[in-house]
């Protein structure tokens, strides 16, 4: 009489074991941290990719360029570091999984590991924001508080400068020039009225004569376009880098999280150098 043995086949894992959830959150906890380390370090050095301080319209395109690789650098320092974090940390797979599988995984734990330290970091930047606005800002129920006065400020300045009377309150007065002057920035330029009724308000508060008046409208309107033309620059530079630096962070993590299962799998050399070789 024959008997059959029962053939031996590799256990299946659960669906449920398809993400590890405990080294992605930890990964990207760590990438969120480190990050914001790095950015306050690199903001204290001057490499920040925007400011709000009125001479940061005058910073060298060279040092625009370097804070923009700092940032670049940031990520994937930040973010890779967090991938690997997630990769080393995460249970064992089974081993019947095919090795392209098994890295696909580990790169999906990087990748999700970046897009929750994207998330966390861009909620701590928002809030940061929030309080930093609500200190600086006027207050909402002021009838002259106006966003746009504190781009041109030292140019509103300038325009009602006087030194031999007392101006009394200007804030109304600054806030109707700056919406003129940056009204003036569009592409159709400053309406002919707009430009004598400001003409006459800087003359009527400052007490300067018609013609000084027109030449200060004048310096005001130019300095208050390549004031909006470097604040749009600067913006325009400020995204770039964020993306490229968020790119190049996913890449990183999926990288860095496959390296990392490497090592938690010991199928890949170790990260440490063998002095007893040299």
């Amino acid at each position: 009489m024959q008997t059959t043995q029962p053939s031996a086949t590799a256990p299946i894992e659960a669906r449920r074991h398809f993400v590890h959830w405990t080294p992605v959150i930890a990964g990207a906890f760590v990438a969120s941290a480190l990050s914001l380390v790095l950015i306050a370090f690199g903001t204290s050095l001057g490499l920040a990719v925007a400011s709000t301080a009125p001479t940061w319209r005058d910073t060298s395109p060279t040092l625009t360029v370097i804070s923009g690789l700092y940032l670049v650098l940031t990520a994937a320092v930040s973010f890779g570091f967090g991938g690997y974090l997630a990769g080393r940390l995460r249970t064992s797979w089974d081993p019947a999984l095919h090795r392209e599988f098994v890295e696909f995984r580990d790169g999906s734990h990087g990748l999700v590991s970046w897009a929750l330290a994207v998330v966390l970091s861009g909620l701590v930047a928002a809030v940061l924001a929030t309080a930093a606005t609500s200190r600086i800002a006027p207050p909402a129920t002021s009838p002259t508080a106006n966003t746009g006065e504190a781009l041109i400020a030292y140019d509103l300045d300038r325009l009602f400068r006087s030194e031999g009377r007392e101006q009394g309150n200007l804030a109304y007065s600054r806030a109707e020039a700056s919406r003129i002057l940056l009204a003036a920035t569009s592409r159709a330029g400053m309406k002919p009225d707009d430009r004598d009724y400001l003409v006459r308000l800087v003359a009527r508060q400052t007490g300067i004569a018609q013609p000084d008046a027109q030449r200060r409208v004048e310096e005001a309107v130019s300095a208050a376009s390549l004031a909006v033309k470097r604040a749009r620059q600067s913006a325009v530079i400020l995204g770039f880098s964020i993306a490229v630096s968020l790119l190049l962070g996913a890449a990183a993590a999926w990288y860095a999280s496959c390296l990392g299962g490497q090592h938690r799998d010991q199928a890949g050399p170790p990260l440490r150098w063998n002095l007893s070789r040299a």
